[in-house]
């Protein structure tokens, strides 16, 4: 047989197409050629190919090999198409029988012993590839991470030898071992915060509707410490959430078991490109907001991260997703995280403290002030003011009140926004908010005023009603009444220390 048929898959984005590769034996000088629209290390496989192929003791043919990687207009990239590569070779030389490969799909790359490494983005191929019927071959080392996917048939392999023993009918592959996940979720406590009652009531309200919040107050007054408890407090992870979030960690490597259901904290540093931040690239892949799917994104000194990089985040914020769009490809990533962000009041970070150590000048605290456009202030949900404890506050403070507790008013929250609507309070979006945020109509009184006193836009006045409802859920209360929305508009404010 001089023609093999070997299936295998690519990855834009979060999806796997199918990658057909199709090898042919022909008279004429010996020669290697790799067709199809492959990057570098695509093309860099005919050489890995050669050598595994004679280090696992089979005979590679001195004859015109074509190996063509279908559909040709589909980019591909990495390391992965070695192990289909080097099977279609020897199925197309009759070394290996090509009745049983179009049962199967393979994925992996080659180390000049023949051994098989681990590759990038084999949990989102298995999702991708779970509906095609056919058994995927990976790599040991990531094959249990492609395991977690329910409905799909994998096998581990470590080396191109236990791939064509498998095919041959000599010594089965077997299913990679369950991986050990973590035995319970780890976060910092809410009880190591002191004080702070008003900032400890934002985050709670912000966890049980998903909402977005913005913390500003001088340094060392515990802003950094409530984001990174935020996590601990939010409901469970449900195993559809787990696996895309699993899935979009997958692309840039291999998932690590032990974080699986365990919320992701992405705490960029403010020197972060705008790349960085919402993804990109030549191959396009995800950024951090799309790493916190699922999870919180802690950005501290907001204003000092770039302005281009901040105003990208807009209709991430909005949407939930994020898409990649370059002159030859196009890739979309979920980016459904939940944004804490932290800032100091003025450049020093002193303004309004009591001790009075603020030199800035109103100039200066209102460029500083000024990095943050309208549009942005305006898709944060919750704005509050961390200020600085007393000292006789900061000695006596008792243990604020655990997270195991708070987590559990949050999670009956959830429960019954889940239960009433099917989602969060924070992704309610036009006739769900006038079908589920009606308030009562000392509440549409209140409202009328703020919209009148704080000029609030439109996209801010469905943004109160959501907060208020959520206000509402954690109170157990069945319709949004004026306390709700007098709370709700207290964070909406964005007002700054003076």
């Amino acid at each position: 047989m001089s023609l093999a048929v070997v299936y295998s898959r690519a990855l834009t984005g979060m999806s796997a197409p199918e990658v057909v590769v199709e090898c042919h034996l022909g008279n004429g000088l010996p020669a290697f050629n790799l067709v199809g629209l492959a990057e570098a290390e695509v093309r860099e496989a005919r050489d890995r190919v050669r050598a595994a192929i004679q280090q696992s003791g089979y005979e590679f043919p001195a004859r015109k090999i074509t190996v063509n990687l279908a559909p040709a207009d589909l980019p591909k990239e990495s390391g992965r198409f070695d192990l289909p590569i080097a099977l279609s070779v020897l199925a197309a030389s009759g070394q290996l029988p090509a009745g049983t490969l179009a049962d199967h799909e393979f994925a992996g790359e080659l180390a000049l012993t023949g051994r098989l490494r681990p590759i990038r983005g084999a949990l989102a191929m298995l999702l991708s590839a779970r509906g095609a019927g056919r058994v995927f071959v990976l790599p040991e080392e990531s094959a249990g991470e492609a395991a977690l996917v329910d409905g799909g048939r994998v096998l581990a392999a470590g080396s191109l030898l236990a791939v064509c023993a498998h095919l041959a009918g000599r010594e089965p592959l077997a299913a990679p071992p369950p991986v050990e996940t973590a035995a319970a979720a780890d976060y910092p406590d809410l009880a190591d915060v002191k004080g702070q009652a008003s900032a400890r009531r934002a985050l709670e309200v912000a966890a049980a509707g998903g909402h977005s919040l913005l913390m500003s107050g001088p340094p060392g007054t515990g802003k950094s410490m409530l984001a990174q408890r935020l996590p601990g407090i939010l409901p469970p992870v449900t195993d559809a959430e787990a696996l895309e979030t699993a899935a979009v960690h997958s692309l840039l490597g291999p998932f690590r078991p032990e974080r699986w259901k365990l919320r992701p904290y992405r705490a960029p540093h403010h020197s972060a490109s705008a790349v960085a931040l919402v993804g990109g690239g030549g191959s396009p892949r995800p950024g951090e907001i799309s790493l916190a799917h699922h999870g919180v994104l802690f950005l501290d000194e907001l204003p000092e991260f770039p302005r281009q990089a901040l105003e990208m985040l807009r209709e991430p914020l909005e949407s939930g997703r994020i898409t990649i769009s370059r002159a030859a490809r196009q890739a979309d990533f979920p980016a459904r995280f939940q944004l804490v962000a932290a800032m100091n009041p003025c450049p020093c970070g002193w303004l309004g403290h009591p001790s009075g150590k603020c030199r800035c000048t109103p100039d200066q605290v209102a460029r500083y002030r000024g990095r943050l456009s309208g549009p942005l202030l305006d898709r944060i949900d919750l704005a509050v003011e961390v200020p600085a404890l007393p000292e006789t506050d900061l000695l006596q403070a008792a243990a604020g009140e655990p997270s195991a507790a708070v987590r559990a008013r949050v999670a009956a929250a959830r429960a019954r926004q889940i239960e009433r609507q099917g989602k969060p309070n924070a992704d309610l979006a036009g006739r769900e908010i006038d079908r589920h945020c009606p308030p009562d109509a000392a509440g549409e009184a209140l409202l009328k005023q703020a919209i009148a006193r704080l000029n609030l836009s439109a996209r801010a006045f469905h943004r109160v009603l959501k907060v208020a409802r959520s206000v509402a859920d954690l109170a157990g209360e069945s319709r949004v009444a004026a306390p709700h929305v007098a709370e709700a508009i207290q964070y909406r404010r964005h007002a700054w220390p003076t």
